[in-house]
């Protein structure tokens, strides 16, 4: 392999890193932006609401639409997943996957 080939290779390798990297500390900033400003709550507040109401499930993690401002906690019982949609202005939940 030639050095040319190799440097592209490690700059294409570079850039595929730093991209994956990216998406989630934009989100995450997003997020502390828009708490700061007071327009969303905490992911912190909508799970202590939301994880009192799913006895006997697990709690897997959370994700944040920026776009919508809904926060998804996603559980697990029994190789059954759950979803459950929170609005992160108010708290509110919006759906829930059965």
């Amino acid at each position: 392999m030639s050095r040319i080939a190799i440097a592209f290779l490690l700059a294409a390798l570079a850039t595929l890193s730093v991209s994956a990297f990216a998406e989630p500390s934009t989100v995450q900033g997003q997020v502390r932006k828009e708490m700061r400003a007071g327009n969303v709550r905490s992911l912190r507040e909508i799970e202590q609401r939301v994880l009192p109401s799913m006895p006997g499930m697990e709690y897997l993690g959370p994700e944040y639409d920026p776009a919508a401002m809904v926060y998804r906690l996603k559980f697990i019982r029994e190789g059954r997943v759950v979803f459950v949609d929170v609005d992160a202005r108010s708290g509110t939940i919006i759906s829930q996957s059965r």
